[in-house]
């Protein structure tokens, strides 16, 4: 049964057309990969499903009694709110019944209502109707489902009445992620909900998407979570004509990725062929025309005609794209540095009762690569923001090579300035023409018209590569990475992963992404329970250690 249908929709932002004549159905119980190059518009689709933003063209409509739940790309939340109060906001529906069951309540002791028997007939009707609804509703049970939810997400009693601006990014997604399921909703859509979980998150997102009732459509760059629970992927691919295109295609990412490369080298050889035969008919056109030119037949006329007919008729194969224009990135360290570029000398670090770390001893060697992990919430950002220097240490030191140039890229992308265009975004690191601005965005594959809109308005992904490119036209000799795979499509991961390979100075890199340090890193930083831990290996050694 169908639950969501659009028809011919269309979206533009600022007079550029991110979709337009898309169509798609969505069934009740369908768990939905929804996937398509950076900046394509599959964030602006899931708002549009979402009914936050309202299409320019076309029609969503929703099976009656259908209610949504929407998972943004970057969760905040409230930031002075409560954990638990942040979760039970989501239903501020029952809210509004209670209030209304009080009111009938107090109306029940009104005189003038007690003395006028069909006015407390009313009252009465109205009062256990709203008992109903809210008894329908769950009332009676919504603050224990939204500790167990909690609970089941990682989440326990001790962060409950923490404030949302002290979680951390993973953190944060998890108690959007508990806000959505405590709506009870029938189709659930998830914006990267991966992002900025540690694996063991990942494995508890896992778990909730594949035990979920209704409808899910997610939006994820991971392979492996779209491997493990959807059904169905959902290509949202640039096309000639309209802009975009849905197309579907059955099974998970995997049997995706292996579908359409078969469907393209097929396109490939249609193409090819009928290339071969328009040629075919254009020279037999051209040939009668000069036989046209020195004889008076009728025939050639009608045999130029019917040729034309053929060529008219034809249903066009569209030529493949059978390898998508990549980012340009390219990392140079304009100076060489010291044989050593970061130190921490007994390095104490805490907020009021959580340590972050204790006596924290390590030396990062020029030209190193280092990973740092551990579960959400243990510090990891902490630990580059120590380097960086917006944090202080509360005892100990943290020594920095004279020579070594430091620069960040931040996992929520605060580098950026979001009121800035992406052409002020790159002036404001070095000065260059607009014309030059231009040439190196769209190297990193941002839309002409997205140059001169504010960075607020741009994608994740988007925003990601801005972020990139300022961090190129840096010149730093040590880059400090928080979460950099984040909001990236699998080819732009692949670019930074080759990039990184090719760097002559240092990277201290936090990430989740497995495949990522795998590729990048050679030895790893563990923050856990106030410790720093070091595994001279890359992450396969680390995880290796760790299951012993």
């Amino acid at each position: 049964m169908i639950i969501a249908d659009i028809t011919n929709l269309a979206r533009i932002h600022g007079g550029r057309t991110i979709f337009s004549g898309l169509h798609w159905s969505i069934q009740d119980g369908e768990k939905i990969g929804l996937v398509g190059p950076n900046g394509v518009g599959k964030s602006t689709l899931l708002r549009t499903l979402a009914g936050l933003e309202q299409p320019e063209q076309g029609a969503l409509v929703l099976r009656r009694g259908t209610r949504t739940a929407y998972l943004a790309q970057e969760y905040h939340g409230e930031p002075g709110r409560g954990v638990l109060e942040e979760v039970l906001a989501a239903r501020a529906d029952l809210a509004g019944l209670e209030a209304r069951l009080a009111t009938t309540e107090a109306q029940l002791g009104d005189p003038s209502v007690i003395a006028d028997m069909r006015a407390m007939e009313r009252v009465l009707a109205e009062h256990e109707r709203l008992l109903e609804q809210l008894e329908a509703e769950g009332a009676s049970v919504i603050h224990s489902r939204a500790e167990q939810l909690l609970r089941e997400l990682g989440l326990g009693e001790n962060h409950w009445h923490a404030p949302m601006h002290q979680l951390s990014g993973g953190q944060r997604k998890m108690v959007g992620l508990a806000r959505c399921l405590l709506q009870n909703p029938n189709l659930l859509l998830l914006d990267e909900p991966d992002n900025h979980l540690d694996m063991e998150r990942k494995s508890l997102l896992e778990q909730v998407i594949r035990m979920f009732d209704g409808a899910i459509v997610i939006i994820s760059h991971d392979r492996y979570l779209l491997d493990e629970t959807v059904g169905q992927i959902i290509e949202l691919e640039p096309a000639p004509t309209s802009g975009c295109r849905l197309i579907r295609w059955e099974g998970n990412y995997s049997s995706y990725a292996t579908q359409k490369e078969l469907a393209l080298l097929r396109q490939q050889q249609d193409y090819k062929a009928q290339q071969q035969q328009i040629e075919h008919l254009e020279a037999a056109i051209a040939r009668f025309k000069v036989w046209m030119s020195v004889s008076l037949d009728p025939r050639l006329k009608r045999q130029i005609n019917n040729k034309k007919r053929l060529l008219d008729s034809m249903d066009k194969v569209e030529r493949p794209v059978l390898e998508r224009r990549k980012m340009a990135l390219q990392l140079r360290a304009q100076l060489r540095g010291g044989a050593k570029a970061i130190e921490l000398r007994s390095v104490d670090k805490a907020f009021g009762d959580s340590i972050i770390l204790m006596d924290a001893l390590t030396t990062i060697m020029n030209g190193e690569r280092v990973g740092v992990v551990g579960p959400n919430g243990a510090g990891k950002s902490v630990l580059l923001k120590l380097i960086l220097g917006e944090y202080a240490a509360d005892s100990g030191e943290i020594w920095i090579g004279p020579s070594i140039q430091l620069a960040y890229y931040a996992q929520e992308h605060e580098t950026l300035n979001r009121q800035q265009t992406p052409i002020e975004a790159l002036r404001a690191v070095r000065p260059m023409y607009e014309g030059e601005a231009v040439a190196k965005l769209g190297r990193f594959l941002i839309p002409y018209a997205a140059c001169s809109q504010p960075i607020a308005k741009l994608s994740g992904g988007e925003k990601s590569r801005v972020q990139l490119a300022r961090l190129m036209l840096m010149g730093a000799n040590c880059l400090l990475l928080d979460e950099p795979t984040n909001n990236l499509d699998i080819p732009s991961a692949e670019v930074l992963e080759a990039a990184l390979d090719e760097f002559a100075g240092t990277i201290v890199v936090v990430s989740h992404d497995r495949y990522f340090l795998d590729r990048v890193v050679d030895r790893i930083l563990e923050v856990r329970d106030g410790e720093l831990r070091v595994y001279e290996g890359g992450y396969s050694y680390y995880a290796e250690q760790r299951s012993r």
